[in-house]
Order: C-alpha cells, then structure tokens, then sequence
C-alpha cells in the first residue's frame, strides 16, 4: 500500500490520514476504506481510479464533510470544498442562472451580487446568454458546464468532481477536458477527480493513485509524464493509461 504520512505543510491542500470508514455494524457492516492515507497538494490535479465498490466516491464524501471516517482524519486546511457530482442534478424548474444562484442564496449574496458573479461564471464555463433556459433546453455538455458553474459558485478552492463526465459521448467528454483543464489553470484550483477511464485520468491528472478492491487502500501512485495540454489519443497518453491498466487488471483479478 502507498501511503504519505509527512506532517501538513503550507502547500497541503487536503490532507487525509490512516482513515477507514464502515457502515453498518456487527456483521453486516461493510468496510468501504481501510488505512488511507495521502496528500493533495496545493493546484494539484489529482485522479483517483479504481474498480466499482473500491471506495473512490465514498472518499470525495469523507473530503466534503458530508460523511465522518470511522477511524482516521480529514484536514482540508481551511479550504472550501465544492462537490461535483456524475449526473448535473440540475433544478428543472429554475433557470440556468437561477440553479447557479443557489450556493449564492445560501450564503446570502445580495441579489446585485449574484448576477454578477452569474454572468462571470457563464462566461468561464462559455454559456453566456443562456442564463434564461431551462436544463431540458441544453444538451448533456451544457448542463455538466451549468453544474460546474454552480459548484465554483461556491467560490471554493478545492473542487471534488465524482465521475462528471462519465454520463457523456467521447467528443462532449474531450471538449470538457479542455474546458475543465482550462478552469482549474485560470481559479488556480485543487482538485480530486474520480474516474474509472484510465486514459481520462492520464489525461487530466498531474497524479494518479489507484484503489484497491473493497477496503479501498491506495496500491499505486503514478506521476503523469508529458506537458499540458495532452490529447487523450496520444502516444504518450496511451502508454501511461497501458500501465495503468494493467496495474488495474491485477487487482480486479485477485479479487476475482
């Protein structure tokens, strides 16, 4: 198992140590995380793969604060924390603009306020002048681009993105990763994005960590080679993803 258990420093972002977490109890309880423990630097792009059931969503939770470990700590340093989920649970009944308020609302924005920062996160995720459709007017990409909005809407620094692309066809996905890439550089963001497209991980990641099957413990950490922007198709591309996979192939089998 990889492990990083250094003390926090100044360029932590998020620091995970030696948790685990277990629902239930007695003999029905299920150990989702056993003993993980990792860093996230700051303005790092971290990828977390692994097989279904490994853990990966259930760590982006323990992050976000919406789950507790069992054992183990989360320190996010006093950063906020955005989630970003696979589907864009976009409100049908409100307006583009009026979903992405909604974080705003929340933490009581004036209402000046929030339709500026509407119109200036529309034009970062390049839907100015659909601030008045509705989610059934958009396509797939759209409303994925809507929910980002609503997650930097936050005005958070660390985004937590649980497989947001994994719903879309490969074209949409690839003009995503652009975009998404492009965001991350311009909010100087810290972000942990859990896939199961090994290529997308390389594509994306600065870093790679992999999960085991349930208990989810880290079992590799790969450092992604090669200058930005990547192309998902590359050569380079394909023989970081090649090794990964087979990494992953190892795993799946000794569990199967």
């Amino acid at each position: 198992m990889s492990t990083i258990t250094e003390p926090r420093t100044d360029t932590d972002a998020v620091r995970i140590d030696d948790i685990s977490k277990v629902f239930g109890r007695g003999g029905g309880a299920v150990t989702a995380i056993d003993g993980m423990s990792v860093h996230v630097g700051e303005g790092e792009f971290l990828a977390i793969l692994g097989a279904s059931g490994c853990g990966k969503s259930t760590l982006l939770s323990l992050v976000a604060g919406l789950e507790d470990p069992t054992t183990g700590s989360v320190d996010v340093g006093g950063h906020r924390v955005a989630m970003m989920f696979q589907e864009a649970a976009l409100f049908p009944w409100l307006t583009v603009g009026a979903n992405i308020e909604i974080p705003m609302k929340v933490n009581k924005v004036p209402k000046a306020e929030r339709r500026r920062r509407v119109a200036e996160l529309l034009d970062l995720v390049r839907l100015t002048g659909l601030e008045r459709k509705r989610p059934h007017e958009l396509s797939g990409g759209m409303r994925q681009r809507v929910a980002l909005a609503r997650a930097l809407a936050q005005d958070a620094d660390v985004l937590l993105m649980d497989e947001p692309f994994g719903a879309l066809d490969a074209m949409t996905r690839d003009i995503l990763h652009d975009e998404l890439e492009r965001i991350w550089r311009e909010k100087s963001l810290t972000i942990m994005f859990v896939t199961h497209n090994v290529r997308e991980a390389v594509r994306l990641g600065d870093r790679v960590v992999l999960l085991s099957s349930r208990p989810g413990r880290i079992i590799s950490e790969f450092e992604v080679e090669g200058e930005r922007p990547r192309r998902i198709d590359s050569a380079l591309i394909a023989e970081q993803a090649a090794a990964i996979t087979d990494r992953l192939r190892e795993e799946v089998s000794r569990h199967a």
